[in-house]
């Protein structure tokens, strides 16, 4: 929402850098379902491109195993990816890691 807020008030002013930098930066929280990622899902995003385990990302969070397979399933299905290598790659290429 706040992207949005943003957007709008850029777009009223014509100020066309700006624009794309929220553009930029919004598309990087962006699945390719168009469903952001919550920011624990984004904290998690970032330890698995570290190359947490399940039990290592639950033990720094302060979170169950069962919770944190649960984001790391919810991430793979919100951005489309098959392993935690390719969620691993895409964290990388959108400068999320």
């Amino acid at each position: 929402m706040e992207f949005e807020a943003a957007r709008a008030v850029f777009l009223e002013l014509g100020v066309r850098p700006e624009i794309d930098t929220v553009d930029s930066l919004s598309s990087q929280k962006l699945g390719d379902t168009g469903q952001p990622l919550t920011p624990r899902e984004l904290e998690v995003l970032r330890l698995i491109a570290a190359g947490k385990s399940n039990r290592a990302i639950a033990a720094e969070l302060y979170l169950s195993e069962k919770t944190v397979a649960r984001h790391v399933s919810n991430i793979l299905t919100k951005l489309s990816l098959s392993s935690r290598s390719a969620a691993t790659a895409y964290a990388y290429q959108n400068g999320l890691a």
